[in-house]
């Protein structure tokens, strides 16, 4: 291996060193950080933000990376050499002084949203927000101007960065074939199931809660060795190889609200440590984008912890650790996690109405990066969407609409897409892993998981960003996303009740 490649493996690693910092520090932030530390905190990792860009975008990778193209290699060189220059490219467009910019606008807003947001207080948000607007179409133009035979529009740029491979129009036509049946499906659904029965008797301790969640990680394969679980506002999975960090949300009144998330985050946490140890440090070796990383995450909430049979075997726990719920039956559990119900709060949807939450804010995000829409006129477009969608009114309640999510207080725009792309991943693996494995129902229901891992650490965790998005769903499945898989699947689930 030549010696310039050497060099740019001890320049990435430097940069996954700081970006190792970071994160915790922000896992920090949002976990364990006192609230009055967060004007020196945020400073900190705008600092270190700025350091990693810097480096990133440096005239020493540049050459690095110039003078290894030019030279004969393997394939696999080929391709780390090809997402090292991705990463580098993209970090080009962006002057240092505007990442370190965002990253403290975004700092500022999330840690106030966190207050207004109980506040129902709009007005007060919007003070922060406009300038992560402001700031995140300066980022978008420069991306579009950099690479405008790739992005048609300032928000395409955006949405590369988080479905990177897979293009708009492909996002486009996914969302309209999704949009033509999902609102009929949530009509016919919830219309034909009874009102859920209160069949929780709470209060539920946190404690008694946690221990029940770090069981069901177990059972889904969480090593605690190299991990742990923690509580914040927004349920999220982050760390790094041999630290994986978890949080979800727990409810005195309700306690399949955590374990679902629970299981969710877990699913993120497993990709990124079945990721090959060979590559870590570099591009090639990291996630290929987020839509796998929520197909991911999505399997292991909606395909294992909620299948019927993984949830049976499931009950014994939940009786063992919350003993109010002994007389509950594992029906009546599987009945109230399968409900179908508008509602206005996206992470507590259910599956089938999810994704029309998800179009409603790619609508409204792609419009306010191209500069269609202003920060100022956001409550009413949303109102109108979830209207239209959803048959509810946000008019006024700030508290469950606009502000309900976290994602848009650091200019993560385009981020959302991901959650109905990996939807739809999620149940095409599935079905793959289905026909693979005969058997799959029976050994869920003896809470058996290892299979899913080991088909998902062949066929996705190894691969890492060693192959286009698309080909990596293809060579798993036979075909490139297809929203047909999610379709049948939610039929065979809440029409078919298999």
């Amino acid at each position: 291996m030549s010696k310039p490649y050497e060099l740019l493996k001890e320049h990435f690693g430097k940069l996954a060193r700081l970006n190792h910092a970071v994160t915790f520090l922000q896992w920090d932030q949002l976990v364990m950080m006192p609230p009055g530390g967060n004007h020196s905190r945020s400073n900190s990792i705008a600092e270190l933000s700025a350091m990693h860009h810097e480096l990133l975008s440096s005239t020493y990778l540049a050459e690095l990376l110039e003078n290894c193209l030019q030279q004969e290699c393997d394939d696999e060189t080929r391709r780390s050499l090809f997402e090292m220059s991705r990463v580098h490219q993209q970090a080009l467009c962006i002057p240092s002084d505007l990442v370190k910019a965002k990253s403290l606008a975004g700092s500022l807003c999330e840690h106030g949203w966190r207050k207004q947001r109980k506040d129902n207080d709009w007005d007060s948000f919007l003070l922060n927000f406009r300038e992560v607007v402001n700031l995140s179409r300066q980022e978008a133009m420069a991306r579009q101007s950099a690479a405008s035979d790739r992005h048609k529009t300032p928000y395409d740029a955006l949405l590369d960065l988080y479905c990177t491979g897979d293009s708009s129009e492909l996002i486009e036509q996914i969302f309209v074939e999704l949009k033509a049946e999902l609102p009929g499906l949530v009509k016919q659904i919830s219309e034909s199931q009874t009102a859920e029965t209160a069949v929780f008797h709470g209060p539920f301790s946190t404690s008694a809660q946690k221990k029940l969640n770090q069981k069901l990680m177990g059972y889904l394969g969480f090593n605690f060795n190299q991990g742990r679980l923690d509580e914040s506002n927004h349920p999220f999975s982050t760390g790094d190889r041999g630290d994986h960090r978890i949080t979800t949300r727990f409810r005195r009144s309700d306690f399949l609200d955590a374990l679902q998330a629970t299981a969710h985050e877990t699913g993120h946490a497993s990709y990124e440590a079945g990721l090959p140890s060979k590559w870590e440090g570099l591009p090639i070796g990291s996630s290929r984008n987020m839509c796998i990383h929520e197909s991911q995450s999505l399997l292991f909430e909606k395909h294992l912890f909620l299948s019927k049979a993984f949830l049976s075997f499931f009950t014994k726990s939940i009786h063992e650790y919350l003993p109010q719920t002994s007389e509950t039956s594992r029906e009546h559990i599987w009945s109230a996690c399968s409900q179908v119900r508008p509602s206005y709060i996206r992470v507590e949807a259910d599956e089938v109405s999810y994704p029309l939450h998800v179009i409603l804010r790619f609508e409204i995000e792609s419009k306010l990066i191209n500069g269609e829409l202003e920060a100022a006129d956001i409550p009413e477009a949303w109102d109108d969407s979830m209207t239209n969608y959803l048959g509810l009114s946000t008019k006024g309640n700030y508290t469950d609409g606009c502000l309900q999510d976290i994602h848009w207080t650091d200019g993560s725009f385009g981020y959302f897409p991901s959650y109905t792309l990996g939807a739809v991943n999620s149940a095409q693996l599935f079905a793959a892993i289905k026909r693979t494995h005969p058997n799959w129902n029976e050994r869920l229901g003896q809470g058996d998981v290892t299979f899913v891992h080991d088909w998902l650490k062949d066929t996705i965790w190894s691969k890492a960003s060693s192959m286009d998005s698309q080909e990596i769903i293809e060579q798993a499945t036979g075909e490139g996303t297809n929203p047909a898989w999610f379709l049948a699947h939610l039929k065979e689930r809440y029409i078919n009740q298999e």
